[in-house]
Formats: C-alpha cells, structure tokens, sequence
C-alpha cells in the first residue's frame, strides 16, 4: 500500500500519470485505475493517506466480477477477438494485407464469430488507441525544441562554382512559438553546439530546456527514460544553466512546435529564397535573417499579436541571464611549420601560415568553428578565421619573408590590373588586353598573355607597342604571340593597311571569292 499512498501524493503535487509511473514503476493504466476508483470514493487525499493499509486497499482493490459488469465479457466472441487485436494490427502494417483478408482467416478459426462489419468495429477501435492526441498547457520560458529541416538551402563557392548543401537548423519556443532558424555546414556536435548557442543568443536568455532528436551529435545513448548526452550538450547545458532533453525516436508529437516550425520555415523561408543565388553562407543566413524577422513579426491568424509580441512580453522576462561570452567548443591539436611557414589542420586539410622564422617547430592549435589560434608556447603568434577548404591556404603577408611579400605583389593580378595597366599604354592597347580577357571563360587563364603584351612595351616602347595593338583592331583573334610578332618584323612601323595581316597566296581565297 505503501506505492499506492506514493501516487496519491505525486497525484496531489499535480504529477502527470507518466511522471507518476516513472517515479513509481507502476504502469499508467493500473495509476488511472486507483486514481479513478479514489476518485469514486469521495474523500480527500489528507484522509485516504491517513487509512491504514487494509482500508485503502478496500477503496483502490479492482472487484473482478465488476470488470465482467463493464460489458467486456458480455459476448463471449469477444474473447476469439480480443487477444488478437494487437496482431491484427502490426499485420496491417505488411503489404498485400487487409481487414478483408484477415477476416477470413479470423472466420476459419472461428466459423460463429463476429460478422465483418462487427470485427471492422472492433479493430477499428483498438487501432484508434494510438490516435488520441493529448493538449498541453505550456508554461512561458519552460522550452526551445529543435530539429533539423529535411530540405537544404545552399550557395554557389564563386572559386569553383559548386553548389555547397547547407543543413537547416529550425529552433522554436514551445509556449510562444518564436522562430530560429540558420543555415549551418552539417549536422556535426560541432555545428549544432554553435547553432544552438546562436539560438540562446538570439533569444536573449537560455530556457529551463532544451529538447532535440536522438542525432548522433547530441545523444550517444538512446533511450526512452535515460537517454545519455554527449559531453559536450552536457557543457552546453551547464554553460547557459538549461538542460538538455531527447525526443523519443520517431515521435515527431513530442515535439510539435518545431515540427510546425519546419514546415512554416519551408512556406515562409524557404519559398521566398528559392530563386536567389547566394555566395557564401554568411550571404545566405543573413537572407534568411531577413524573413525569420518578417516571420516573427506577422499577425497570428486566430488570435491577437505576433510570435514576437507574445515571446518579448511573456517569455522573455522569465528566461536565463546570458553568461558573459558564447559557448564555443575548442579542439586543441599540434602540428610542424612546413618549408612553406604553414601548418595543416588534418580535420579540414587546410594550411594557416605563421611567421617564416617558426619553419621546423612543432606549435599548438586551437581552433573553433570560427578561428584557428596557433600558439608558439604560450605565446599566440598566428590567428585566422577557419576555412573549411579542403588544400587551401590562409596566408598572411605578415609571415612572408621580404622577398616573398614582393612577389605576391607581383602576382596581385586580376583583370582591372591588367587593364589599369594597358590604359596607361594607348587605348588600342586596352582594347587588345580586353579583347584577351573575354577570350577566356576563367579570366586567370589569359593572365600570362596580358603579362607578356605589356612587357613587350618595356623592350619596344609603349609608343611602338600602342601601334602594333592599332593594326590587330579589326582582326578576328587577338593574342600575345600575334602582337610580339608584329613588333619583332617591325610591322607596326609599315605604313601598309593595317588590315592585311596574311600575304597573297594562290592557296589562300580572298573576299574576291565569294562575290
């Protein structure tokens, strides 16, 4: 009796039935049966707690020949029936299987059983068990639920023109459904641990919790009563003064105000967005940015005010305080400077320069989702923003040596250079140099022509060079060897048509052919 007073007192401190059969390890439908028959009797819970064991087991005591007045044993067929409900309804989950089907079989063990119609209702009402749908009544600040949208949003990386898959992060306050939502690089602990942090902040307060799916990155034990986090939602937790929950697999209901959250991310985000081509994912969330506030802001249809009205007025105030900086996740590793005064993050493949003078020391990195530290010692003698460029360089001009630091000047090129170069020349030559450069889908590759058009100006002369580019003005192809070849043959000084630029030849036909 003891276990039933313990319901009766977890019942009184206004306790669900499942947080009731959690506490007590009693199963919810023997709770809704005491809790009914209590109920039945009339007195109060001070009173029932006071009856010694053998009185209130007379009140909470099931009476079987009660359960037989409840009409369940009325048809004895029931009986055939009702032990197979159950089985009956995982076999409607197999394919090619139905009601019709096993009716029949139903009928040949039991040629007097219920007509199809009748075993229809009766199974239809076992299966509508699991339909029921619960109201709850959310407290202000209680909770953020997120999850990840099954659709991606992405940008185009302008140096290859790959088309990079961004996942979504879609956050929402459970009482007043106010949004967040951010394109992030995976779903990695790495990513979502910054997402979730992006979210706190942007909310301006940390709730009592926070409830996400049994992902990898943020559950590394699964289960329905004492799913176990990894240590990093843990410090997450423990840094903004929150706790983490996990919802039960495949049980979107658990978390309702995300899932519709996703869906409106879809209508109200991802619909507006669809046509436009970003370049970058900082481009990216900043657009959607931009509709999450239009979002927020837009009247509720059934009711007065906004998502953002009822969030600022009611939640809000009852969040967290904010702990001074953000959490970030930090990953320490080492590495070698190369000849090259670079050293590779292995996770990225990427190469961040430190001063030339380090070449051959092994350094400490620590890096985050958005800058790689690198310390000689304790001493911090490089730091840049991450790049998640798999065998690219982050260099600084800092950490060359001199006479690197005038070569990359030198090779500072680009397509205004070279025409800032050529218009000091002669218009011609501009023309010539821009003409190079459309003749190519990538700009880099005419980069070395240009180069060598301009230096033939310092061995003949601009004045000369300007001529030789006047005589290709009319000419269908330009390119360096054509101009260095009329400055070598002295063509541009000939006061020929500048127009002829192949010689008569029986082999070759003319204009005059095709009149």
């Amino acid at each position: 009796m003891y276990q039933i007073k313990r319901v009766i007192e977890l019942h009184q401190q206004g306790r669900s039935i499942r947080q009731v059969g959690r506490l007590t390890g009693i199963s919810r439908n023997t709770i809704r049966d005491y809790l009914r028959r209590i109920a039945l009797s009339g007195r109060p819970f001070e009173e029932l707690l006071a009856l010694d064991d053998e009185a209130l087991m007379g009140i909470v005591q099931v009476d079987p020949i009660e359960k037989n007045r409840a009409g369940r044993m009325a048809d004895n067929r029931y009986g055939s029936i009702e032990g197979r409900l159950e089985y009956y309804k995982a076999e409607l989950n197999r394919r090619g299987v139905t009601r019709q089907l096993l009716w029949q079989e139903y009928r040949t063990d039991h040629p007097d059983g219920y007509s199809y119609s009748q075993f229809c209702e009766y199974l239809g009402r076992h299966l509508k068990k699991d339909q029921a749908v619960m109201r709850f009544t959310h407290r202000p600040g209680e909770q953020l639920q997120a999850d990840f949208a099954g659709d991606k949003l992405g940008y185009v990386d302008r140096q290859t023109g790959e088309w990079i898959a961004c996942e979504m992060l879609v956050c929402a306050m459970r009482f007043s459904h106010y949004l967040y939502v951010e394109a992030l690089r995976s779903q990695q602990q790495e990513e979502l641990i910054r997402g979730l942090a992006n979210t706190i902040h942007y909310l301006g307060g940390a709730p009592q919790s926070i409830k996400f799916d049994n992902t990898k990155s943020a559950v590394t034990r699964a289960s329905r009563y004492e799913p176990t986090f990894t240590e990093a939602m843990d410090m997450l937790a423990a840094h903004y003064g929150t706790t983490v929950l996990a919802a039960r697999v495949r049980k979107p209901r658990d978390k309702p105000s995300v899932e519709k959250g996703v869906s409106m991310a879809y209508n109200q985000i991802y619909g507006p967005l669809r046509d436009r081509i970003f370049y970058s994912m900082e481009e990216l969330n900043a657009a959607i940015r931009q509709q999450l506030e239009l979002l927020n802001n837009k009247s509720f249809q059934a009711k007065a005010g906004s998502r953002k009205e009822l969030f600022e007025s009611q939640e809000k105030p009852l969040l967290k305080a904010l702990p001074p900086t953000p959490y970030q996740i930090k990953h320490v590793t080492e590495g070698k400077v190369q000849r090259n005064y670079h050293l590779i993050l292995g996770e990225d493949r990427h190469q961040y320069s430190v001063p030339f003078t380090l070449i051959g020391k092994r350094l400490r990195i620590i890096y985050t989702t958005e800058t790689v530290e690198i310390y000689d010692g304790f001493s911090r003698v490089a730091v840049h923003k991450r790049s998640y460029q798999k065998n690219g360089y982050s260099t600084s001009s800092e950490h060359m040596p001199e006479r690197h630091r005038h070569h990359a000047r030198q090779r500072g090129w680009n397509a205004a250079h070279f025409e800032q170069q050529a218009s000091r020349v002669g218009p011609a030559t501009l023309k010539v140099i821009q003409r190079i450069l459309q003749s190519r889908y990538f700009y880099e590759q005419t980069y070395n022509s240009c180069l060598g058009i301009l230096r033939l100006g310092n061995q003949y002369g601009h004045q000369r060079l300007e001529a030789a580019c006047s005589r290709m003005e009319n000419a269908p192809m330009v390119n360096y060897g054509m101009v260095a070849n009329i400055l070598k043959h002295n063509l541009d000084k000939s006061s020929s048509d500048p127009e002829l630029f192949t010689p008569p030849h029986e082999q070759i036909r003319g204009p005059q052919t095709y009149q």
